[in-house]
Protein backbone atom coordinates (compact mmCIF):
# COMPACT_ATOMS: atom_id res chain seq x y z
CA UNK A 1 0.00 0.00 0.00
CA UNK A 2 2.88 2.37 0.71
CA UNK A 3 4.31 1.93 -2.80
CA UNK A 4 0.91 2.67 -4.35
CA UNK A 5 0.52 5.74 -2.14
CA UNK A 6 3.99 7.04 -3.08
CA UNK A 7 3.26 6.49 -6.78
CA UNK A 8 0.06 8.57 -6.50
CA UNK A 9 1.75 11.50 -4.71
CA UNK A 10 2.24 14.75 -6.65
CA UNK A 11 5.73 15.21 -8.11
CA UNK A 12 6.34 18.34 -6.02
CA UNK A 13 6.08 16.28 -2.79
CA UNK A 14 8.29 13.38 -3.91
CA UNK A 15 10.94 15.49 -5.64
CA UNK A 16 14.08 15.98 -3.53
CA UNK A 17 15.61 19.02 -5.26
CA UNK A 18 16.87 21.86 -3.11
CA UNK A 19 15.24 25.28 -3.27
CA UNK A 20 17.88 27.91 -3.93
CA UNK A 21 17.34 31.65 -4.08
CA UNK A 22 19.64 33.34 -6.61
CA UNK A 23 22.18 35.73 -5.11
CA UNK A 24 21.79 39.44 -5.86
CA UNK A 25 23.74 40.68 -8.88
CA UNK A 26 24.08 44.42 -8.78
CA UNK A 27 26.24 47.44 -8.30
CA UNK A 28 26.28 50.85 -6.67
CA UNK A 29 25.91 53.81 -8.99
CA UNK A 30 26.28 57.13 -7.19
CA UNK A 31 23.80 57.18 -4.32
CA UNK A 32 21.75 54.32 -5.75
CA UNK A 33 21.97 50.54 -5.76
CA UNK A 34 20.95 48.70 -8.92
CA UNK A 35 19.96 45.03 -8.67
CA UNK A 36 20.09 43.57 -12.18
CA UNK A 37 18.52 40.14 -11.49
CA UNK A 38 15.55 41.30 -9.41
CA UNK A 39 12.91 39.86 -11.77
CA UNK A 40 14.74 36.51 -11.85
CA UNK A 41 14.70 36.40 -8.04
CA UNK A 42 10.96 37.18 -7.95
CA UNK A 43 10.30 34.50 -10.59
CA UNK A 44 12.30 31.93 -8.61
CA UNK A 45 10.29 32.76 -5.49
CA UNK A 46 7.06 32.56 -7.49
CA UNK A 47 5.85 35.98 -6.36
CA UNK A 48 5.00 39.25 -8.08
CA UNK A 49 7.99 41.61 -8.29
CA UNK A 50 5.86 44.42 -6.83
CA UNK A 51 5.11 42.35 -3.70
CA UNK A 52 8.80 41.58 -3.17
CA UNK A 53 9.69 45.24 -3.83
CA UNK A 54 7.22 46.43 -1.20
CA UNK A 55 8.75 44.11 1.39
CA UNK A 56 12.34 45.19 0.56
CA UNK A 57 11.41 48.88 0.66
CA UNK A 58 9.83 48.46 4.08
CA UNK A 59 12.70 46.41 5.50
CA UNK A 60 15.46 48.67 4.15
CA UNK A 61 13.53 51.92 4.69
CA UNK A 62 14.46 53.16 1.24
CA UNK A 63 12.56 54.13 -1.89
CA UNK A 64 12.84 51.88 -4.90
CA UNK A 65 11.39 51.29 -8.33
CA UNK A 66 11.43 48.53 -10.91
CA UNK A 67 12.94 49.55 -14.25
CA UNK A 68 13.76 47.45 -17.34
CA UNK A 69 17.38 47.17 -16.19
CA UNK A 70 16.38 45.95 -12.73
CA UNK A 71 15.49 47.27 -9.30
CA UNK A 72 16.83 50.69 -8.38
CA UNK A 73 17.07 51.42 -4.64
CA UNK A 74 17.39 55.03 -3.47
CA UNK A 75 20.52 54.52 -1.35
CA UNK A 76 23.68 52.46 -1.14
CA UNK A 77 22.93 48.99 0.20
CA UNK A 78 25.36 46.08 0.50
CA UNK A 79 24.45 42.96 -1.48
CA UNK A 80 24.71 40.84 1.69
CA UNK A 81 21.97 42.91 3.36
CA UNK A 82 19.67 42.63 0.33
CA UNK A 83 20.29 38.85 0.22
CA UNK A 84 19.40 38.61 3.90
CA UNK A 85 16.14 40.52 3.37
CA UNK A 86 15.23 38.30 0.41
CA UNK A 87 15.85 35.22 2.60
CA UNK A 88 13.57 36.75 5.26
CA UNK A 89 10.91 37.29 2.58
CA UNK A 90 11.21 33.67 1.45
CA UNK A 91 10.83 32.41 5.02
CA UNK A 92 7.72 34.56 5.58
CA UNK A 93 5.93 34.48 2.23
CA UNK A 94 7.25 31.51 0.21
CA UNK A 95 8.31 28.53 2.35
CA UNK A 96 5.54 26.49 3.97
CA UNK A 97 5.80 26.64 7.78
CA UNK A 98 4.53 23.04 8.04
CA UNK A 99 6.64 21.12 5.50
CA UNK A 100 9.26 23.72 4.47
CA UNK A 101 8.60 23.37 0.72
CA UNK A 102 8.41 26.40 -1.59
CA UNK A 103 5.29 25.14 -3.41
CA UNK A 104 2.99 27.81 -2.00
CA UNK A 105 0.57 30.42 -3.26
CA UNK A 106 -0.66 33.61 -1.63
CA UNK A 107 -4.45 33.69 -1.36
CA UNK A 108 -6.07 37.05 -0.63
CA UNK A 109 -9.64 37.14 0.68
CA UNK A 110 -10.56 40.70 1.60
CA UNK A 111 -8.07 41.85 4.23
CA UNK A 112 -6.94 38.31 5.05
CA UNK A 113 -3.87 36.86 3.32
CA UNK A 114 -3.18 33.12 3.57
CA UNK A 115 -0.27 30.99 2.45
CA UNK A 116 -1.61 27.80 0.80
CA UNK A 117 0.85 24.92 0.32
CA UNK A 118 0.40 22.75 -2.77
CA UNK A 119 2.65 20.03 -1.32
CA UNK A 120 1.04 19.34 2.05
CA UNK A 121 -2.24 21.31 1.80
CA UNK A 122 -1.60 23.46 4.86
CA UNK A 123 -3.08 26.95 5.05
CA UNK A 124 -1.39 29.56 7.21
CA UNK A 125 -2.72 33.04 7.90
CA UNK A 126 -0.15 35.79 7.38
CA UNK A 127 0.20 39.19 9.04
Amino acid sequence: MLKVGMKNMPESVVKRSRFEIPKVIGHVQGNRTIIANFRQIADTLGRRPTHLLKFIQKELATPGEIKPKGLILGRKVAASIVNEKIRDYANLYVLCPECGKPDTKLIEKGNIVKLKCAACGAETRLK
